[in-house]
């Protein structure tokens, strides 16, 4: 009786909104008001569950810090780099990548902002609502199960990190002498202890941001991790420019060599494009749908996009100068802040004090992404009620955690345990980057191009019938339904060809947006820290 009285109020209400836009008569406004007043009587308590309950944004500033934090993960910071100088400097790389992510991921981060918003809905329940069929509902059944899997093993390496913080802060007060960091990075991996314990923390970590909700969890403290991120950058790029012989790694990074632009990196940019910005697991999607209608979503993109192509060029710039002037070999992956930055940083004044804001950074850069994986799966189950909040995220964070110990056991007790060749970790890592991500953003682009009412897409983008801005809106449209589903197949199909030429990590052509494979796999025994690219020497350039 009450869900029949719902769909009839629901249409009710429809009718007295279209009167009152037709305003052509004040009797028919005044009438279509009191009967709305009539009929909310009955559905007072519904009403104010809806109003006050609902996750929402507190303003538009921490929208787009949380939405940039969230595509702003490992990736970005301990991969980009590499790949920028292992294609022979970053002036092309950087160049392709640009263009990619103009035309490949802010489209589809306008689809999934449109979308959401529009919806207003868990990410789950968006799909069948616009397409009015409950069947699409499996492309947010998607990013629920990759975000899922995905927090499961990025919690390891975010508990390493909490790790070599405490090491690093024991170090700075002489607590903890220096030693070999090769095998110290071995000894923690392995110990089933240590990764257990910090895993566990890492996921508390997430667990209690997003438990205080959107407003007073993940923005809030958005608005914090997100500027000190930028100002440790600053700190770092300066005392990095500022040793000798950084120059020559400057320009090694930004200078532009086409002819060295590998196949593999093309594709790697290609991929990094629409990875780089979280799409294809429905996070920015649910992020919209705690926006206002006020909010303008094209800008709102421009300025994710600006964030995260910024910190990319940050990154470099705070990394190579510093190589370049000890003559130290770039790494990417875990190898490079556990491994290679450690013997940077002790090789300058104060190198233990610029280590630890290295690893704050990467801190804050892997929370701002993680809190989103769990964040989504919450919204899900709690349909954004905050009431339910607190408790499915414990309940949520402690399944993560559960499904997570073979990941981080696979680097110690559980590391000859391989399923299809490949470690725990391993096989999570390409089921979620090599088959669901890939797949969800493919049938997001498909369904914003041609399920998605045009309308209420225009309407989400705040486009009138300006005839320049149609002209935009049918570019959009035609990248969403041809271009972008065509790159996604291409990239997807290449990945397996580099496999069967040998390249042993096939992420570095088809990355996701917040962590990437671990470029060697470090044995319990001995780390190999090389990558199937191989090492850059740094001079000569």
């Amino acid at each position: 009786m009450k869900t029949a009285f719902l769909t009839v109020f629901k249409n009710h209400d429809r009718i007295v909104k279209s009167i009152n836009q037709r305003k052509n008569s004040k009797e028919q406004l005044n009438e279509g008001y009191l009967t709305t007043q009539v009929a909310f009587s009955y559905l007072k308590i519904e009403r104010s569950l809806t109003m006050s309950e609902k996750s929402q944004w507190g303003s538009k500033l921490g929208f787009i810090l949380a939405s940039a934090g969230s595509a702003i993960g490992l990736g970005a910071v301990w991969k980009f780099p590499y790949m920028t100088a292992a294609n022979g400097g970053g002036g092309g790389f950087l160049l392709v990548f640009l263009i990619s992510t103009i035309l490949i991921g802010f489209p589809l981060l306008l689809a999934e902002f449109a979308l959401g918003r529009n919806a207003g809905v868990s990410a789950i329940k968006t799909f069948g609502k616009l397409g009015n069929n409950q069947k699409y509902n499996f492309i947010g059944w998607i990013g629920a199960f990759a975000l899922f899997i995905l927090l499961s093993f990025y919690s390891v390496i975010g508990g390493w990190i909490l790790v070599y913080l405490g090491i690093e802060i024991g170090r700075l007060f002489h607590l903890i002498g220096n030693g070999d960091y090769a095998q110290q990075f071995s000894s923690i991996i392995s110990n089933p202890v240590i990764a257990l314990g910090a895993q566990a923390a890492f996921i508390f970590l997430n667990i209690f941001i997003v438990s205080h909700g959107v407003q007073k969890g993940i923005e809030r403290a958005s608005k914090v991790m997100m500027p000190l991120l930028f100002i440790i950058f600053v700190i770092i790029i300066g005392r990095s420019l500022s040793l000798p012989n950084a120059m020559e790694g400057f320009v090694y990074f930004l200078k532009p060599v086409f002819s060295k632009l590998t196949s593999a990196g093309l594709l790697y940019a290609l991929g990094q494009s629409f990875f780089a910005l979280s799409l294809g697991v429905t996070a920015m999607l649910t992020y919209a749908s705690y926006l206002d209608k006020k909010t303008n979503l094209v800008q709102s993109g421009m300025s994710i996009v600006a964030l995260n192509i910024s910190v990319s060029i940050m990154a470099g710039l705070a990394i190579f100068p510093a190589m370049s002037a000890f003559n130290i070999q770039s790494e990417g992956g875990p190898s490079l802040l556990f491994i290679v930055l450690p013997q940077l940083f002790d090789n300058m004044p104060f190198g233990t004090i610029f280590y630890i804001l290295f690893l704050l950074l990467f801190l804050f850069a892997t929370i701002t992404s993680s809190v989103v994986m769990l964040e989504i799966n919450v919204g899900n189950i709690t349909n954004q009620d905050n009431r339910k909040r607190a408790k499915w995220s414990m309940i949520l964070g402690v399944l993560t955690f559960v499904f997570g110990i073979p990941s981080a056991l696979s680097y110690g007790v559980m590391a000859d345990v391989h399923i299809f060749g490949k470690t725990f970790f391993d096989a999570m890592d390409f089921l979620v980057s090599n088959l669901l991500m890939p797949f969800g953003a493919l049938c997001l682009s498909l369904f914003t191009g041609f399920i998605f009412k045009k309308a209420l897409a225009m309407e989400e983008l705040h486009l009138d019938e300006t005839p320049w801005k149609q002209g935009l809106f049918q570019v959009w449209l035609f990248l969403l339904r041809f271009i972008i589903p065509i790159i996604i197949i291409v990239v997807f199909i290449a990945q397996f060809m580099y496999v069967k030429k040998g390249l042993e990590n096939i992420s570095q052509v088809f990355p996701f947006y917040g962590w990437l494979t671990i470029n060697s796999r470090p044995c319990p025994s001995k780390v190999q820290a090389s990558t199937s690219l191989g090492k850059i020497k740094w001079l000569p350039f």
